[in-house]
C-alpha cells in the first residue's frame, strides 16, 4: 500500500509543527527526575525542522523518558515515548553480538576465513570474520561506495534519493545481495583498509544462519531479544512491514508527494539495516551487552578493540564505534542509524554499560536533504549534554564540514 500526502498539505503541517515548538515545546510527559537541558537540546531539533524525537536516558540519576515534536504531520499528537521506530545499522551491533556468542561456543572462530563457514559463494579466503565485523575485509558495499564528501564513488542498488523511493517495496534475498556484492570485485587486499560495507554485515547474517541451521530471526529471538525481554525488537526480514504499535512517522519528499516511509520493505538490509526496535529494547540491550551480560569479558574486550576509520575521533571494533567525546568526557561506545529517508536512531552507553542515551528521530526527508544536514551537530550537542554535562547546543560537530558519516542521516544504513 501507498501512503501519501499532498505537498502543500505537509510542508503547511510542517510548517505549523515547526511553529508551534518553537512557541511551546511539544513535549511527552517525561519519567524520572526532570532533566531541563536535555528537553532543551530535544527541542533543537524540532526547531530546526525535524518533526520529532523520542529520548531515554539511564544514569545515576534514574531513568528519563520523553519526545518533542509531532508523531505525525497534520496532527497535534506527541512522539511515543517509547514508540517502535526502524534503527537502520543499530542492527550491526546485534548481528556482531550473535556472532561472538558463536565464537564462544567454539563455533566459529574469529580468525578464520569466513569461507569456512559459507562455502560456495566464493569469498576470498584471506576474509576472517573479524574482517566482516570490523569492515576491513574489502567487499563491495551493495549499497553503493561514498566518497568522504558523500557523493558517489561507484553504484549499487539505490538505497536513499529517488533512486529508491519506487522500489522501497521490492523484495530482496540475502543470497543475492552477496553474490552482487562479490560480482564487484574487491574494494583493497583483505586487512589493509578500512571501509564501511553493509555487505559484511549480510554475509555475518548468512553465515550466522549456516552455523545454527536456524533462521537469523530465530536466533535472535533465543539469543538476545528473549533472554532480554525485548518484546519490541525484530528484524523485518524479507517482508514488507508496517511499524507495530504506537510509533512516529518519518517521511520522504519525492515529485509532488510526501511519502510516509513507516511502512517500507528493509530486506535490501537485511542483517545490516532492517530492525525494528524501541527506546527501552535498546536501552536494555545496550546496558546489557556493556555490562558484560551478553559476551565474556574476553569477547566484549575484542569487539571494543576499535581500529582508527575515515572519521575524526571514532573508531571501530567489531560492530561497535568507540567515540572519544573530547577532554572531561572520555570515550563512549556507540552505534546509530538511519535506514533510507525519515527517521534516525542513536544508542550510546558508558564503558559499563550505567549511562546509556537512546533515541529516535524522524523528519521530512528530501533529494535535498532539508533538516538532515544539522542532525550531526544536533546529535552531538545532545549527546555531550548527557555523558559531559555540557550545556546544550554549545557543541562543535563531530565530524568536520563535508565528512559523510557512512551511518548518518538517509545513507540507507
Amino acid at each position: 500500500m501507498k501512503t501519501t500526502i499532498s505537498r502543500r498539505t505537509a510542508v503547511a503541517a510542517l510548517a505549523a509543527a515547526v511553529l508551534a515548538g518553537t512557541a511551546t515545546p511539544a513535549m511527552a510527559t517525561p519519567t524520572g527526575q526532570d532533566r531541563p537541558e536535555l528537553r532543551k537540546a530535544m527541542q533543537a531539533f524540532v526547531d530546526a525542522g525535524f518533526t520529532g524525537i523520542q529520548l531515554r536516558v539511564r544514569d545515576q540519576q534514574g531513568d528519563w523518558a520523553a519526545s518533542a515534536g509531532v508523531r505525525k504531520l497534520g496532527a497535534a499528537a506527541k512522539p511515543p515515548t517509547d514508540g517502535s521506530f526502524w534503527t537502520g545499522s543499530v542492527i550491526k551491533t546485534f548481528t556482531a553480538t550473535m556472532v561472538l556468542q558463536l565464537v564462544a561456543e567454539g563455533r566459529i572462530e574469529l580468525d578464520s576465513p569466513a569461507a569456512d563457514y559459507l562455502p560456495g559463494y566464493g569469498l576470498d579466503e584471506r576474509i576472517t570474520v573479524r574482517m566482516l565485523l570490523r569492515h576491513t575485509s574489502g567487499i563491495f558495499n551493495y549499497t553503493g561506495e561514498y566518497k568522504p564528501d558523500g557523493t558517489i564513488d561507484e553504484p549499487g542498488i539505490p538505497a536513499n534519493g529517488d533512486g529508491w523511493v519506487p522500489h522501497r517495496f521490492k523484495s530482496y534475498e540475502p543470497e543475492e545481495l552477496v553474490r552482487l556484492a562479490l560480482s564487484k570485485g574487491p574494494r583493497f587486499e583483505p586487512g589493509t583498509q578500512w571501509n564501511y560495507s553493509n555487505t559484511n554485515y549480510t554475509v555475518a547474517l548468512l553465515m550466522i544462519e549456516k552455523v545454527t541451521g536456524h533462521s537469523y530471526a530465530t536466533e535472535l529471538k533465543r539469543r538476545i531479544t528473549g533472554p532480554l525481554g525485548l518484546r519490541g525488537t525484530l528484524a523485518a526480514g524479507n517482508r514488507t512491514t508496517a511499524l507495530p504499535g504506537p510509533h512516529a512517522h518519518g517521511y520522504y519528499q519525492y515529485k509532488d508527494k510526501v511519502i510516509d516511509l513507516s511502512h517500507q520493505n528493509m530486506s535490501l538490509l537485511t542483517g545490516a539495516g532492517d530492525l525494528i526496535s524501541t527506546t527501552q529494547d535498546l536501552t536494555t540491550f545496550f546496558s546489557a551487552l556493556n555490562g558484560g551480560k551478553l559476551l565474556p569479558a574476553k569477547l566484549l574486550a575484542e569487539m571494543r578493540t576499535a581500529i582508527p576509520t575515515s572519521i575524526p575521533e571514532q573508531d571501530y571494533g567489531l560492530g561497535i564505534w568507540a567515540q572519544d567525546l573530547g577532554p572531561g568526557c572520555g570515550t563512549v561506545y556507540q552505534h546509530n542509524g538511519s535506514p533510507p529517508h525519515g527517521y534516525g536512531a542513536l544508542m550510546y552507553s558508558s564503558p559499563d554499560g550505567s549511562k546509556t542515551l537512546t533515541a529516535s528521530v524522524t523528519w521530512l526527508d528530501s533529494a535535498t536533504r532539508g533538516p538532515a544536514k544539522d542532525f550531526l551537530t544536533l546529535v552531538d550537542a545532545l549527546v555531550k549534554q548527557e555523558f559531559c554535562g555540557t550545556r546544550a547546543g554549545s557543541a562543535d560537530q563531530s565530524e568536520p564540514p563535508g565528512q559523510a558519516r557512512p551511518d548518518g542521516p538517509g545513507s540507507g544504513l
